[in-house]
């Protein structure tokens, strides 16, 4: 006589097929390039994540935010050339602005990218109340 209940398709056991399940996910997200991440917050900026997350923007708007917050030092070549004793590619904003304010003199002004300009006056503002204390 049959058990009621769900027809077994798989010899495995249920929780064996969700690990597996849980596993192929995985791998379809690595070949995607997509990389988990887990983040410790307080409880009212966790709702306030899961909210944005399903607004078509997150993405975009999360980038914007951590690029004015995070800067590669490669993408700058005066920065990377005051970095030069660091293996991070990226440093916070206002580590790389003090980094740029404690070095200024070895700051080469001819070679700057505008790129970089844009870079050091932004920070200049956000950090030093628009100037550079060299």
């Amino acid at each position: 006589m049959r058990k009621a209940g769900r027809p077994r398709t798989s010899k495995l056991t249920r929780a064996e097929q969700l690990k597996q399940a849980k596993r192929r996910q995985r791998a379809r997200q690595r070949l995607s390039g997509l990389v988990h991440v887990q983040l410790a917050t307080p409880k009212a900026l966790a709702e306030k994540i899961a909210v944005a997350r399903r607004a078509g923007t997150f993405e975009h708007a999360l980038n914007e935010a951590l690029d004015r917050a995070v800067i590669r030092v490669s993408d700058y070549p005066q920065l990377a050339d005051l970095a030069w004793n660091r293996n991070d590619e990226f440093i916070a904003a206002r580590e790389a602005f003090q980094l740029y304010e404690r070095n200024w003199r070895f700051v080469d002004m001819k070679s700057l990218t505008p790129r970089e300009t844009q870079l050091i006056d932004r920070l200049k503002l956000e950090f030093g109340a628009g100037v550079i204390n060299a």
